[in-house]
């Protein structure tokens, strides 16, 4: 049975009109939200695509199978308390509100973090090259962000400020005859990341080193975040009043950019 909580959302300029969008639906008098469907088919998606990439670049796929259940828990962990820390002016006084992640409040970032930790200390476990590793792992991660975000999408959550009705992608949200009219920037991260992963896929054998694929995923990423934060209307805060994760991709890009010299010119010595 689908959940009465339902609200209509429209793109105008696309012709879409989504009459009643609801956030849940119940078996057997069990609620289930459809962000956590979602979250969950990017995940099985995600591992898929690396299982894949594994076998067909001669790694051994249980290796990878093992870091998926690490790199989930842990990446789900992270983004919760990436969110709850910047937003402890709330969670400060609610709690018991901090371990319900149902309702969303998941923060990629902090997703990311934790997952590029968990696979640094798992290949020094293992013994492994973190490069390949991550290499192979990051298209597992840019699925589960491409599809993910759509969990936005039916919450109702990261969309972005007005804009006006020249905006081919412009959204309507709902509340009875009444509406806001606003960038879909959960759409714009989605789309962004499609780009991203369909380029890596494209250039990613003409790598000049491992760990090459990565550092494009965090410059692109980071690229596209930051400018897509600038127009966000429910941005965490640093506490000088700057988005926490548009300093982050700012940071991201530079990094990139700086590493992917840096390793290039030493890989050229080396050969």
């Amino acid at each position: 049975m689908i959940s009465r909580i339902a609200t209509a959302i429209e793109f105008p300029n696309l012709h879409i009109k989504i009459n009643s969008l609801p956030k849940s639906f119940s078996v057997f008098g069990f609620e289930i939200s459809f962000y956590g469907v979602i979250i969950a088919v990017g995940m099985l998606l995600g591992i898929m695509l690396v299982l894949y990439e594994a076998k067909k670049t001669g790694q051994n796929y249980n290796t990878y199978i093992d870091l998926a259940i690490f790199v989930i828990i842990v990446g789900v962990v992270c983004a919760r308390l990436y969110y709850v820390i910047f937003r402890w002016d709330y969670y400060g006084n609610h709690f018991g509100e901090i371990i319900n992640i149902r309702g969303g409040g998941l923060a990629i970032y902090g997703g990311v973090i934790g997952a590029v930790v968990t696979v640094i200390i798992f290949c020094k476990v293992k013994k492994l090259h973190f490069g390949r590793v991550a290499d192979t792992a990051i298209l597992g991660l840019l699925v589960g962000q491409i599809i993910g975000r759509w969990g936005n999408f039916v919450n109702r959550e990261a969309y972005g400020v007005a804009t006006g009705n020249g905006n081919p992608f412009a959204m309507r949200l709902f509340s009875g005859e009444d509406y806001v009219q606003v960038h879909p920037t959960f759409l714009y991260e989605s789309l962004w990341n499609l780009v991203l992963l369909i380029l890596i896929l494209i250039f990613r054998r003409k790598k000049a080193f491992q760990g090459e694929v990565f550092i494009w995923y965090l410059g692109g990423y980071g690229l596209g975040r930051f400018f897509i934060e600038g127009i966000r209307s429910d941005q965490l805060l640093l506490p000088w009043g700057w988005p926490v994760s548009q300093v982050l991709s700012a940071l991201l890009v530079v990094g990139a950019i700086v590493a992917e010299i840096i390793i290039r010119k030493k890989h050229k010595v080396e050969n």
